[in-house]
Order: structure tokens, then C-alpha cells, then sequence
């Protein structure tokens, strides 16, 4: 693990913030299993859209109104006909079982992660 050490300056490039899901499509013409979300990060963020292969745990009408935690610097990615714009955070178990990342109680919408 001390080859990838990276710099405290490395680590604050990355702007991981909290968002609220408003939305969840299925997302049928993924490779893997997948939804398609909405998050809603704030004004000052707004609203990003994410691709997240979290099927496994989650049912689409779950994850409406549950604040996560997502990496919103990242470029975006085409996914099929689909623009990501942000990488939804979890934890990968065996066979891809994803448990997103949240905060225990309810914050604003954008708030950073320090």
C-alpha cells in the first residue's frame, strides 16, 4: 500500500460532497446491472447525474431522497447513450455487493468532505 501514497495536496484536488438522489431510471443498457441517478448537490454544485452498479442491495424506489456521498470533479464519462457526471462512493463487497457511502444524519445538500 506505500507505493500509492499520495500528497495532502493530491487529496484536496479531489472534491467528494455530499447530494440528495431525486431521481432513479433503471439503466437496462448497461453491461452490468445499474440505475441511473439524479443527485442533487446544492446551488452551487446543482444537480449531476450518475451511473451506479448498486442493484444488487437497492431497490430503485429506496434510493429516492437518500443523501450520498460522490467524488463531482471527476471528467464526465460516457456510459452507453448515458453522461456520467459524477462517481457515486461505496464499498464493494464479493460479487460487486456495493453498500453506498452516507452520512449518518441528515446535512445541506453540498456540503464538503474534510
Amino acid at each position: 500500500m506505500e507505493d500509492n501514497l499520495i500528497s495532502w495536496n493530491d487529496f484536496e484536488k479531489v472534491a467528494i460532497h455530499v447530494g440528495t438522489i431525486i431521481a432513479v431510471n433503471p439503466f437496462p443498457e448497461a453491461r452490468r446491472p445499474a440505475f441511473q441517478l439524479q443527485i442533487d448537490f446544492g446551488e452551487q454544485i446543482g444537480i449531476k447525474k450518475s451511473s451506479a452498479q448498486i442493484t444488487t442491495r437497492y431497490q430503485m424506489e429506496e434510493l429516492l431522497g437518500k443523501q450520498i456521498i460522490a467524488v463531482v470533479n471527476f471528467p464526465k464519462k460516457q456510459i452507453g447513450k448515458f453522461m456520467s457526471e459524477c462517481l457515486v462512493l461505496g464499498l464493494v463487497g464479493e460479487e460487486n455487493d456495493v453498500v453506498l457511502l452516507s452520512p449518518d444524519f441528515p446535512v445541506p445538500n453540498g456540503l464538503r468532505m474534510a
